[in-house]
């Protein structure tokens, strides 16, 4: 039995396939670019888009499990490629939802397999987006300072990779966070204990924000959507929840630990 990983080398996606090669797994992965891919030794690499599910009959051939990760412009085709999964003889599947429950979600719920909808709050790797601000001027720019029980990445993917080889997780949907909800200079504190000097917080406007992301390439919609949320997040983004303890049997890591793993790209 084959599980395809969509987004396979993205911050989920990743974490998804070590876990599932871990666990003893025959693991496909989908990627635009199979000869960057960076992933464990054995796994199948097949170049390709979840976005363009028309193109996937070869990835979904003998592939009878799928995690899929919902993207930017994928929700106008996500449904679509639950459908042809379905034909092809899949039989379970994980999502990690795009932030609400859009047509691929409802579509993978409507779909008569069995399915797992993992609804992470804010991740831990957002912090990335600091680095380059941090290495040149020790500061990090942004509109809000609110608490956020952000989630480790590779806690995300072991649930993921928990709900698609064990029984027991069709039809749940787990909102997923981290052991403990920090405010942005909180979590500055812990990034600069860890590098050894003082890192400063510039708070920017909302306006702002939204301009940042637009020079990135996000579209407009999604810009302010994201700024939106980090504006007036909901209550389950700062409640903390053990969900990842239950599902996975170990307790989910800590801001720390992730500042440990990746404290060089800062």
């Amino acid at each position: 039995m084959t599980v395809l990983v969509t987004g396979a080398t993205g911050n989920t996606g990743r974490h998804v396939v070590a876990e599932l090669v871990r666990r003893g797994e025959r693991v496909r992965a989908l990627t635009r670019k199979p000869a960057d891919a960076r992933l464990p030794a054995g796994v199948e690499l097949v170049e390709g888009t979840h976005t363009a599910p028309e193109t996937l009959s070869g990835a979904l051939k003998g592939v009878t499990k799928l995690h899929i990760t919902v993207t930017a412009g994928f929700a106008d085709v996500g449904a679509e490629l639950v459908k042809r999964a379905v034909d092809a003889g899949v039989r379970r599947m994980t999502i990690v939802w795009g932030g609400y429950v859009g047509p691929t979600e409802q579509a993978m719920a409507e779909s008569g397999v069995e399915w797992t909808r993992l609804e992470p709050q804010e991740f831990m790797s957002n912090a990335l987006t600091w680095a380059d601000s941090i290495r040149a001027g020790n500061v990090v720019r942004e509109p809000f300072d609110l608490p956020s029980a952000v989630v480790h990445e590779g806690d995300i993917g072991a649930v993921a990779a928990t709900a698609l080889v064990e029984d027991g997780h069709s039809g749940r949907v787990y909102n997923l966070t981290g052991p403990e909800s920090l405010t942005t200079r909180e979590r500055i504190a812990i990034l600069a204990a860890a590098l050894g000097r003082d890192i400063g917080l510039e708070q920017i406007t909302r306006q702002q924000a939204i301009d940042r992301l637009l020079a990135d390439g996000v579209s407009v919609a999604d810009a302010e959507y994201v700024v939106g949320w980090h504006s007036s997040p909901p209550p389950e983004a700062s409640t903390v929840v053990d969900t990842v303890e239950r599902v996975t049997g170990r307790p989910a890591r800590t801001f720390a630990q992730w500042v440990t793993e990746h404290v060089s790209r800062f």
